[in-house]
């Protein structure tokens, strides 16, 4: 077992670390200008860059309170450390408890820390937009397509995450055909990168009337919500809007009016539907920020295919692979086929505790020098 001398030095070469690899100069010099910015009287003229620049100007103080306090911390302990040289046996034990206490703390945000540097994406601090199909398997393939709703809802609640339904279809007899919603917090988007691509469930089908054994799948897909972002330009002439009256499926706040909205880019083919906003206009108004972030993500998956054809054949996992098993029967299971981590617990996973499957997918893809893009990932058509 470490001596809290030990923990202590450990402790403070990984902040140092940390402070290096997050470029800590950086994010005080950042945060001073924008101290600048939000002082602005006229920042709020154009409100989606006062947001955004508030926002930001909030997250790199969070970042520079935290490096601040890590710090303190550290010396706190060691402070009683030097103290407790002069203690009696009772009293040099409980300062050393103290002290190690204060080191775990430090260590526990560091964890947190040290998984930020996994992140390498553009628009990985964005919120996600998240969509899920049922695919293969029938009535099954449309109870796990809710299964997995449930589940990232369960996960974002977890995360203290916002998570926005904003469109679901229900399924023919049970489950969901679809649904679309938003994910907000920082880091959403690269978190929830890593589920991208195809779920598989085994289990013994509730609807089978012989209780067989049945193979299902869903898609999962997420882009990151740019708010007020120029990328994507849209001419409306390229639009079909829809409307239709709201399905029941997304609970008791899907309203019940002809006020739904479908937005088909008759381009590419895509197709965006929402119907949880309480007007047709506030409803066509989200579809068109979704439809955004959704051309946006499919332009930079075809520059980067661009990059990827010019520099020549390369591995990778297909979107059309699955990514990850469920198996409820004959034996339980869950595992990630890129990064090959598994847990016996099924039911903790169904629940929304994602976070370790996430992790190794972000250590497997940095390890497979994959940063910057997602290996098996796609957005569900």
């Amino acid at each position: 077992m470490a001596e809290p001398a030990d923990e202590v030095r450990a402790a403070r070469k990984r902040l140092e670390e940390a402070a290096g690899y997050l470029d800590l100069p950086r994010l005080r010099r950042r945060h001073a200008e924008l101290e600048v910015e939000v002082s602005r009287p006229d920042l709020w003229d154009d409100t989606a860059a006062g947001q955004r620049v508030s926002r930001e100007y909030g997250q790199l103080g969070a970042d520079v309170e935290l490096f601040d306090r890590l710090g303190a911390d550290l010396s706190d302990a060691e402070t009683l450390l030097e103290l407790s040289d002069d203690a009696d046996a009772d009293e040099r034990a409980e300062l050393a408890g103290e002290a190690s206490e204060l080191v775990g703390r430090v260590v526990a945000e560091l964890d947190r820390l040290e998984l930020r540097s996994l992140f390498t994406g553009e628009h990985d601090e964005a919120d996600a937009v998240c969509e899920i199909h049922a695919k293969d398997g029938g009535t099954d393939a449309q109870d796990w397509a809710e299964m997995l709703l449930r589940m990232y809802q369960r996960w974002a609640d977890r995360r203290g995450f916002e998570l926005e339904l904003d469109e679901v279809s229900p399924g023919q007899e049970a489950g969901i055909l679809s649904a679309t919603f938003i994910v907000r917090g920082r880091y959403a988007n690269g978190l929830l990168a890593s589920e991208r691509g195809v779920h598989r469930l085994v289990r013994i089908s509730p609807f089978d009337s012989q209780a067989r054994r049945q193979t299902s799948f869903a898609t999962f897909g997420a882009v990151p919500l740019l708010e007020g972002s120029d990328e994507v330009e849209i001419d409306e002439k390229d639009l079909r809007i829809d409307t239709y009256r709201s399905q029941g499926a997304g609970g008791q706040h899907v309203n019940v009016t002809d006020s739904a909205v479908r937005i088909t880019h008759l381009p590419t083919g895509v197709v965006v539907a929402v119907q949880n906003e309480r007007s047709q206009f506030q409803n066509k108004a989200k579809a068109m920020q979704i439809l955004a972030a959704r051309l946006g993500e499919r332009a930079r998956e075809e520059r980067a295919a661009e990059m990827e054809a010019l520099a020549g054949p390369k591995s990778m996992i297909g979107w059309g692979s699955q990514i990850r098993s469920y198996v409820l029967a004959p034996y339980q299971q869950v595992k990630d086929h890129r990064s090959d981590y598994e847990t016996g617990n099924v039911q903790a996973v169904l629940d929304g505790d994602l976070d370790e499957l996430i992790e190794a997918y972000l250590r497997w893809r940095r390890s497979a020098g994959l940063d910057g893009g997602v290996a098996g990932a796609g957005t569900p058509a």
